[in-house]
């Protein structure tokens, strides 16, 4: 059986409110040239629920020595929430100094809308969609740009509905 080498923390979302996070990684040196600066890994957890409210226990496998930069998403009833934070051995500690995030509201109108973005060589995204409504990650349609010779992300939105997309900007972190 593998063997995981990680960290964990946990926290208490009260009822209406959903949260996930994200880690911020910065692409290795090899992958820069043609890359994105940073990508961004959603965090797995268990949820265990008592009365209205849910503990979440969050994973960081093989975190950095040196910590893990955090992006905090709490989905509470038409808003989102947007914390950062750094995760240094089994603490969590949420910055007072906002991380520099761009992130849009997604809806339309029209039977299917596609968002695309480049993944880099190893596979990693620089931004993620989010159901605005259900907290899941949108898992995008991998192909080959035949013209760039990229590898690519498309997501296919369903019209009617709110979706939460962020990427983590070039500018210092």
């Amino acid at each position: 059986m593998e063997s995981l080498q990680g960290r964990h923390f946990s926290i208490t979302d009260p009822k209406d409110v959903n949260t996930v996070i994200y880690r911020v990684n910065k692409t290795e040196k090899e992958y820069l040239k043609d890359s994105p600066k940073y990508t961004v890994e959603r965090l797995d957890y268990l949820e265990e629920l008592n009365g209205d409210l849910k503990k979440k226990t969050f994973f960081v496998d093989n975190p950095s020595p040196d910590g893990e930069q955090l992006v905090i998403l709490s989905f509470g009833k038409e808003r989102v929430v947007i914390n950062s934070g750094i995760m240094e051995d089994d603490r969590l500690r949420i910055s007072k100094k906002p991380m520099p995030i761009k992130f849009d509201a997604l809806y339309s109108e029209k039977d299917y809308a596609y968002r695309e973005f480049k993944y880099t060589p190893n596979l990693k995204r620089p931004i993620s969609i989010i159901d605005a409504e259900t907290t899941e990650e949108i898992k995008p349609i991998l192909y080959i740009d035949e013209e760039t010779n990229e590898v690519k992300g498309k997501c296919k939105l369903k019209p009617y509905k709110s979706y939460f997309a962020f990427e983590i900007r070039e500018e210092d972190i």
